[in-house]
């Protein structure tokens, strides 16, 4: 799945963000009706209230969204809710797209029509592009945790997950809970992580959370190489890439993959075994993706209103109907507009995550990229 394809930084209360910067909105889109320019609103409230700007957003008629498989994270379902709340159509490119496919189609498109009004994306990518982006706070907006959202709202966290192994409880006898388990000799030729860490955001969480399952940190992620170069060694190690098919097949067993991609494939294979999760309280490692509006949005009223969609109650369980787990989750626990039921299939997590921060990030992306190959061949 393309979606992984990007370099990965998680955020966390602990990231400051007061220091984003964003250009703001001015796209080439005309003014509302009644004159407002939804392009430059930076809630709706300063753009004349809710009300105005579904009005709006349903005169301009259409969304343009960019890089969002269905089946990621429940984005089939989102999508078709938000069209059949507000009679808007939502046009979807490049749906098996990366971080780095819409950055550059916001660059390329500039102010055509087709250019894409709110993007998804890694949060590297977010932090490094706001001066593509124009700050918009949601109703919602003071119930998002302070460190998972610009100051200025130039980009804010919406649905994440953990790190997690999934494991097919039908060919393995005791399935792993830590990364401990997985360098034992019942494992081998078992363990497979979702792609490799130089190139896919899964994978290179994968060895960030076993770096911190064996003495390494935020700012040493070696002891992670070191981890799957013992299985490499052991045999335990499976390089392959794994897929819906290869997990159905049984060829890949035991796989590292973000809670929510491996609770979805529970739910498929569920009439022919069991697909076991469990997040590892020895590697808790979390990522958050990032929305973020177009400054130069074709659609500007409906790409706000989408981003109100999301953050929305209703919009924060369909997260957590995908497995995911979103941003206002615990205000939303605490409130009780959380789908308890939904909130109880998520794997349980023992632990406090940590959340490197970009300079962090890019150092340990260096480290993985020059000791991979070497470490596991």
């Amino acid at each position: 799945m393309k979606r992984r394809l990007l370099a990965v930084a998680a955020i966390g209360a602990t990231l400051a963000v007061s220091g984003c910067v964003s250009s703001g909105g001015g796209g080439g889109a005309a003014p509302a009706a009644d004159g407002t320019d939804w392009s430059t609103a930076t809630s709706a409230e300063a753009g004349g209230g809710f009300d105005a700007l579904v009005a709006a957003a349903q005169a301009e008629g259409t969304l343009n969204v960019i890089a969002l498989p269905p089946d990621w994270a429940n984005y089939g379902e989102m999508i078709s809710t938000f069209e059949e709340t507000y009679g808007i159509t939502v046009e979807s490119a490049n749906p098996e797209g990366s971080s780095q496919d819409e950055i550059n189609a916001v660059q390329q498109l500039g102010t055509q029509d087709r250019a894409p009004d709110v993007l998804d994306l890694g949060q590297s990518f977010a932090n490094s592009n706001v001066d593509l982006f124009a700050p918009y706070q949601v109703q919602t907006w003071d119930s998002i945790p302070e460190g998972n959202k610009a100051a200025d709202g130039a980009w804010v966290n919406d649905y994440g997950g953990f790190l997690s192994i999934g494991c097919n409880a039908g060919l393995v006898a005791t399935c792993p809970q830590t990364f401990a388990d997985l360098t034992k000799p019942e494992y081998a030729g078992q363990v497979a992580l979702n792609g490799d860490p130089t190139s896919s955001a899964s994978a290179f969480a994968g060895v960030w959370a076993a770096a911190l399952a064996n003495g390494g940190t935020l700012d040493d992620i070696n002891p992670g190489l070191q981890f799957f170069g013992q299985l490499a060694d052991s045999g335990n190690l499976l390089l392959v890439d794994p897929t819906p098919a290869t997990i159905e097949s049984g060829q890949t067993p035991i796989v590292l993959d973000w809670d929510y991609l491996n609770l979805t494939q529970a739910d498929k294979v569920a009439a022919s075994f069991e697909w076991q999760v469990a997040v590892p309280s020895d590697g808790l490692f979390a990522q958050y993706y990032a929305q973020a509006i177009n400054k130069n949005a074709p659609h500007p009223a409906a790409a706000r209103l989408w981003q109100e969609f999301l953050y929305s109650d209703v919009g924060q369980n369909l997260w957590l109907a995908g497995k995911a787990r979103p941003a206002r989750l615990t205000a939303m626990t605490e409130a009780g507009t959380a789908d308890a039921a939904l909130v109880a299939v998520l794997p349980p997590v023992t632990g406090e995550p940590t959340y490197p921060t970009q300079e962090q990030t890019d150092a340990a992306n260096a480290v993985v990229a020059q000791g991979w190959a070497a470490a596991t061949s």
